[in-house]
């Protein structure tokens, strides 16, 4: 399965768009954290974890949704989000710890939801999975459209809730695809310190799904194993497994000093960074020119300024908000 002309230069658009939205989030994070780096001070306070180089992952696999679909994402959620078309302006805001974001600022990065897209995601490792299950489970109840997808990293295969929600989707043949981002680091542990198996879609076998493993972090390969994944959950075939060989390059969160990596590891990573390499091969195809791609990255850049501007200009919520929207005996 190809995509189209329209799908690639979508695919790409959303790539940029995420990169651009992360580089300058990166830079404002940082603000009033040097020269002593403290995640309490500047305008981003706490943990920061950036997805630049996972992009190709979140495009493969969301060039296949609709609103009506429903996706669970991770604490590194950025990619996943813009993909799915979360509004940019809300979650910037959310990540200010803003009124005007998705939960008035209460959530941060870690927990943007966004109910018109059916997006969410949670800093609880795996804990995306049985809420997909859920949301499969409902729409195949009711006879509703829609798919669920389930983002996980390579370290949330250990947790028992992926397991669980594993044997869930094949038992009751959920129309739900769970998609791991094998970044090979689990924080600072590595997958061959972790993990019995080197690739985890073996597992799918024991749940009674198909598996697959995509290597080199290529959105065209991503965007066709997806699709059938996709298609196949859609014509009520049931679950999938899909690992995902990706990179990650930066750091697990802002300020990790990456003394865990080998030597020599990320300069390799970025000499394989997925923009430019799609960028290499859609004007290699024929897909578009130079100028075209241009043109669709300035307007990236444009759509996170204004959405970094809306989020810079929003209030603050106002301190009784902290007595609000809680629960209490």
């Amino acid at each position: 399965m190809e995509p189209t002309k329209d799908q690639t230069l979508w695919m790409y658009q959303k790539m940029v768009t995420s990169r651009r939205f992360e580089e300058i989030i990166e830079k404002i994070y940082l603000e009033g954290k040097t020269p002593a780096f403290n995640m309490a001070n500047g305008p981003i306070p706490g943990e920061m974890h950036l997805s630049n180089g996972q992009e190709p992952v979140a495009v493969g696999v969301c060039a296949h949704l609709n609103a009506d679909d429903v996706v669970t994402a991770t604490h590194r959620p950025h990619h996943q989000a813009i993909a799915k078309g979360v509004d940019l302006k809300k979650m910037a805001a959310e990540i200010f710890g803003k009124k005007t974001g998705f939960s008035g600022g209460r959530g941060g990065h870690m927990h943007i939801f966004d109910p018109d897209v059916n997006f969410a995601c949670s800093g609880i490792i795996a804990q995306g999975c049985g809420p997909a299950c859920g949301a499969a489970l409902s729409r195949q109840m009711q006879g509703k459209p829609g798919v669920a997808i389930s983002f996980l990293g390579e370290g949330a295969v250990n947790q028992g809730a992926f397991h669980e929600a594993m044997n869930l989707a094949g038992v009751w043949n959920l129309p739900v695809v769970f998609v791991i981002e094998d970044n090979a680091w689990g924080i600072s542990v590595s997958k061959e310190d972790s993990t019995a198996v080197a690739r985890n879609d073996v597992r799918a076998a024991a749940y009674g799904m198909p598996g697959f493993y995509i290597e080199n972090n290529d959105p065209y390969a991503i965007f066709d194993i997806a699709g059938e994944a996709i298609k196949r959950a859609r014509d009520g075939k049931g679950p999938t497994l899909i690992e995902i060989e990706t990179y990650r390059l930066a750091g697990h969160f802002m300020g990790d000093a990456e003394g865990y990596r080998p030597e020599g590891e990320k300069d390799a990573l970025f000499k394989k960074d997925p923009i430019p390499r799609m960028r290499s091969r859609i004007i290699a195809d024929g897909v578009a020119t130079d100028e075209d791609l241009d043109a669709i990255e300035r307007k990236a850049q444009s759509q996170v300024d204004e959405a970094i501007a809306f989020a810079r200009e929003s209030d603050l919520a106002p301190d009784t908000d902290a007595l609000t929207s809680v629960f209490a005996a």
